[in-house]
């Protein structure tokens, strides 16, 4: 006797999955699922069907591929969001409790963690890392335009910092002769080297 085969087992309802159905399986917040799709490089997808990725219904939500979230549950990451949060409602207790000194404490015993992982993950390569450079170079080239003013969520240190690092990296490029176009614009002056084969532009 054949099987019966359940419904929405194959197709484009297993293809695709709704964002609420990966928050579900992922057990976090949106804010934490959007930080999470963020660093991994996981953008949502318009099914050929949205009927029938949806299993029937027309309802209008977000789609994202299933392997990718089912690749995000093996993500320590959540882990650490999760430790985070834990830590947050802690230090709110002690603070609702008026007990500063196991608040400094826990302050001070903060949990942190790194992307590190993420890095060599999105770029095993030097090559790699240096085709995606474009973005990070104008805003670095941004925020080392920027006046200094205290109070604001730009602090001095991020400014110096990114005034420090575009110098460092237009020294390199009159070092090593990897300037090759100059084109002034409305918005700026773009200029585009040449780094171990690989064109990079700014602004």
């Amino acid at each position: 006797m054949a099987k019966i085969k359940k419904k929405h087992t194959e197709g484009a309802s297993r293809t695709y999955t709704t964002r609420n159905r990966a928050l579900k399986k992922l057990q976090v917040s949106l804010q934490d699922f959007r930080r999470l799709c963020i660093l991994k490089g996981i953008y949502p997808v318009e099914p050929r069907s949205r009927k029938q990725a949806n299993r029937g219904s027309t309802k209008l939500t977000t789609f994202y591929y299933s392997r990718d979230i089912q690749l995000l549950l093996s993500e320590p990451l959540i882990e650490k969001f999760r430790a985070h949060k834990v830590f947050l409602r802690k230090l709110q207790h002690a603070l609702g409790k008026d007990d500063l000194t196991r608040a400094r404490s826990m302050d001070t015993n903060r949990p942190t963690y790194t992307l590190n992982h993420l890095v060599v993950e999105r770029y095993p390569a030097f090559a790699d890392a240096l085709r995606d450079l474009d973005d990070g170079l104008c805003m670095m080239f941004l925020f080392a335009t920027m006046p200094i003013i205290k109070g604001e969520l730009v602090t001095g240190d991020i400014v110096n910092e990114c005034r420090r690092l575009s110098t460092e990296f237009m020294h390199y490029v009159i070092h090593t002769r990897a300037l090759r176009k100059v084109f002034l614009s409305i918005k700026g002056i773009y200029y585009q080297a040449e780094v171990q084969g690989q064109p990079i532009t700014w602004i």
